[in-house]
């Protein structure tokens, strides 16, 4: 698992909005900002935070689907590094005009020219391997359950051996032991392939069951992240605390009696100065004014927080 398969650094992502009279923009929205991560192949990262974070922008930057305003993604020992995404709801990402052969092996028919038997052997081992029987294979998306369908849909990532796949919220829709299954499932896949994941929830509890490391996002930045173990068990960001603090009977519950001043998110078009999280956050002091880094916790030189205050108090 010490393996990088893939690092981000000090990514930005702004997109316009508004033109003057001259048809040029007149602002901007700041998606992301300066975005350190790394991927190990094998690992699961997970990626929390509220609606407006980042998330899904960082899912589309790494699928190609958009570019970074600045900063670069490096792909240590190869080319490229081939990645797949499972979306949240099955039944709108598979095409329900397709068989499901089809619809598996449908990220080859891009890159390979392969005959329609090759195509199907492939949809046959998939399909086996997501724990469904080769007679769906002639059926259509429609046909099926959401789990079976998100087992389709598991299957058409696999399809061109990613080294990364995405999960964006993919257990979500679904009913709770239908999950379970789906959550074993990728495990499973995962230990047999030496996948890497990175999980996109807001679920906590799916985090804590899935993931080895956490990396909390707030306003574009990430905020904290280290081992999953000790961010979750000892948060180290008052966002983090306030994040866990929203299910404490399974998880530690704040050491702050008020962690937070008023609930409302600073837009991302116009930045808070220093530290993003600084007009919500009663922990505000000198050196908030200041842009803050991440900077180790005294759990691990890997646990890192983006809080002055913090840091210097876990040191």
């Amino acid at each position: 698992m010490n393996e990088t398969v893939l690092e981000l650094q000090k990514v930005s992502k702004n997109y316009p909005y508004g033109v003057n009279w001259r048809g040029k923009p007149t602002g901007q929205v700041h998606a992301l900002n300066q975005v350190d991560l790394t991927i190990k192949r094998g690992e699961t990262l997970g990626i929390v935070g509220e609606s407006g974070c980042g998330k899904t922008t960082l899912a589309q930057l790494l699928l190609g689907i958009v570019k970074p305003s600045s900063g670069q993604l490096i792909m240590p020992n190869q080319h490229s590094t081939n990645m797949q995404i499972v979306f949240q709801d099955p039944q709108s990402s598979l095409n329900a005009r397709m068989p499901v052969w089809r619809v598996i092996t449908e990220p080859l028919f891009a890159k390979q020219n392969m005959s329609k038997t090759q195509l199907r052997d492939i949809a046959h081992d998939l399909i086996a391997k997501v724990g469904l029987r080769a007679e769906v294979l002639d059926r259509y998306p429609h046909e099926f359950s959401g789990g079976q369908r998100q087992r389709i849909a598991i299957a058409r990532a696999l399809s061109s051996n990613p080294d990364i796949i995405i999960l964006d919220e993919p257990t979500s829709a679904l009913d709770i032991s239908v999950q379970a299954q789906i959550l074993n499932l990728l495990q499973d896949i995962q230990q047999e392939q030496g996948l890497s994941y990175l999980f996109i929830s807001h679920n906590i509890s799916v985090i804590e069951h899935m993931c080895d490391r956490i990396a909390v996002m707030y306003l574009g930045q990430v905020v904290e992240i280290g081992d999953a173990d000790d961010v979750l068990k000892h948060p180290a960001h008052p966002y983090t605390e306030l994040l866990l603090d929203s299910v404490p009977s399974l998880l530690k519950k704040s050491n702050l009696t008020d962690p937070i001043e008023n609930t409302e998110l600073p837009s991302n078009r116009n930045l808070p100065k220093g530290c993003f999280f600084r007009d919500r956050c009663i922990l505000q002091q000198r050196g908030c004014e200041k842009p803050q880094t991440l900077d180790p916790t005294h759990d691990s030189f890997a646990h890192q927080v983006r809080c002055h205050v913090r840091a210097q108090a876990c040191q």
